[in-house]
């Protein structure tokens, strides 16, 4: 994993760098990453999250299939 270097500006105020490394990383995903592998998953419990996640996907796409057709 590679993090993002941001490296400021002439003249350019602090609070200004610090948003754009701090838009950087939420482009790199970087957070996310680092909340997901905070605690061991088991592989069938990931499993069972993807899987839900899926299920959820399929029955919000019927629905809004269903309104508007």
């Amino acid at each position: 994993m590679q993090v993002p270097t941001v490296y400021a500006r002439d003249g350019e105020a602090f609070e200004i760098t610090l948003k754009r490394f701090k838009k950087k990383c939420e482009r790199a995903a970087i957070l996310s990453d680092i909340k997901k592998h905070q605690y061991f998953e088991k592989p069938c419990d990931e499993r069972k999250r993807k899987n839900n996640a899926a299920r959820r996907k399929i029955l919000k796409a019927l629905r809004k299939k269903d309104r508007y057709s």
